[in-house]
């Protein structure tokens, strides 16, 4: 191939290092690759040492330079953070610019600006990196599952605290100790509130849900719990039990079968919750993602791979890069969008009342040992509806016991009003846990 397009690169950090290593290696991959020249970088410091070769009369410490280069016809935007990678890509969008990045948090909460502004422009705004790292996920949910009815997207889409999770369960450690050690292998950033406290997994599944049904959701709005408070005794309890703690991402359709001009309540939550040992998401350990997606007629379907790093990130954004590349090569003549590249929504969604999102729960309660105590409860649990599993007790002190509870499926409203009521119990001293299950 013998036609170049020159693509800027805003942001030379570790997903814009891979992406320059593979771009500048393009022995044994697509020939697309060898269409690609990186034309412009821009970088926050122009005299910092770098891991990578570059040539230096291509840096700039001005993104917009880039943006408003006429002869860059696609801007990578690997910068990161909200601004001031929202306000490049809309310029990039606005001079005619295709864009490709990983920015969840950006399009988390303004996807829908940006790819209506992509579309009246005519260009594309591909997002593979933003979720999962190097598994492809949008494209799929884009294109290859488009003729199914999606009803449910469950998902381990954070790394860090799939990592922290699996060594608590591995070693029996707790979370400070395994969070030290994930800190130190690189896994986690000094400041983990964004991972440990669940942020970056509610930014993905709120752009998988505006992909899987159909239409933008409030980001900031998504019941968001992280691992923080976990303790090792419910990982514990709940290896005993036939399950694993794990951060889950889900994105739920409450109502099937509606019309596409319905607007339709979605339950979005993030939490820690307990997965059964038979299902598939109970084995992904480590860094790794996996992605659930259930519809109809497709049935049930499983992502799974490494879902961070350089490599895996860098290997999204390139894949994007070169699906742009291939429509700009075959298509010089006549400026017109691929339906199923480009981003769109064409139906109303809505977050549904937490109060009517319908799960199972794990319950710990720390309680007085006495006589009666398990019956007290279950009659609550009885008066406001809820079924429950199974209940089991294990002794504490001679005069303290724990209480386990897992309920079968009922909506959160009645296990909320249920343990408000068992709070007041005089048998009951707290409660101790409580987390969802699978």
């Amino acid at each position: 191939m013998n036609q170049i397009i020159d693509i800027g690169l805003l942001g030379l950090g570790t997903v814009g290092s891979g992406v320059v290593n593979i771009i500048n290696s393009p022995k044994g991959r697509h020939p697309l690759v060898s269409s690609i020249n990186i034309a412009r970088i821009a970088v926050k410091d122009l005299n910092r040492p770098r891991s990578i070769k570059v040539d230096s009369s291509i840096l700039t410490d001005d993104p917009f330079e880039i943006v408003n280069d006429s002869k860059i016809k696609l801007i990578v935007e690997a910068i990161g953070g909200i601004e001031p990678a929202r306000s490049l890509i809309l310029s990039a969008i606005k001079s005619g610019k295709s864009v490709v990045t990983a920015n969840k948090a950006v399009i988390a909460r303004y996807g829908k600006e940006i790819s209506d502004a992509a579309n009246a422009a005519g260009v594309y705004v591909l997002i593979e990196a933003a979720v999962g790292g190097g598994i492809p996920i949008i494209e799929p949910l884009k294109q290859s599952l488009g003729g199914n009815r999606i009803n449910k997207v469950t998902g381990i889409i954070n790394g860090t605290t799939n990592y922290i999770l699996s060594q608590m369960t591995k070693e029996g450690a707790n979370y400070n100790d395994v969070l030290k050690e994930a800190q130190s292998l690189g896994y986690a950033e000094a400041n983990p509130s964004a991972d440990v406290d669940g942020h970056d997994a509610a930014d993905k599944i709120a752009i998988l849900s505006g992909l899987a049904f159909g239409g933008p959701i409030n980001r900031e709005s998504i019941p968001t719990k992280g691992i923080s408070n976990l303790q090792s005794i419910d990982i514990n309890y709940a290896h005993q039990l036939g399950y694993e703690i794990k951060l889950l991402a889900i994105a739920q359709h409450l109502y099937e079968n509606s019309t596409v001009n319905e607007s339709i309540p979605l339950a979005l939550r993030v939490e820690p919750t307990l997965v059964p040992n038979e299902h598939p998401l109970s084995v992904v350990n480590g860094v790794n993602n996996a992605i659930l997606i259930e519809g109809e007629p497709i049935g049930e379907v499983m992502f799974y791979g490494p879902g961070a790093g350089a490599g895996p990130t860098a290997s999204a954004v390139v894949a994007d890069i070169l699906n742009i590349a291939g429509i700009s090569l075959t298509n010089e003549t006549e400026k017109s969008l691929d339906p199923l590249l480009s981003a769109c929504s064409w139906r109303n969604c809505y977050l549904a009342n937490p109060r009517d999102m319908p799960q199972k729960s794990y319950i710990r309660l720390i309680t007085r040992d006495t006589p009666g105590v398990i019956g007290s409860i279950g009659n609550i649990f009885g008066q406001s509806q809820v079924s429950i599993q199974s209940i089991v007790q294990f002794d504490l002190t001679n005069s303290e016991a724990e209480i386990i509870v897992i309920t079968h499926k009922v909506i959160k409203g009645k296990i909320s009003d249920s343990l408000a009521k068992i709070e007041e119990l005089k048998e009951v001293i707290k409660i101790a846990a409580h987390f969802s299950c699978l």
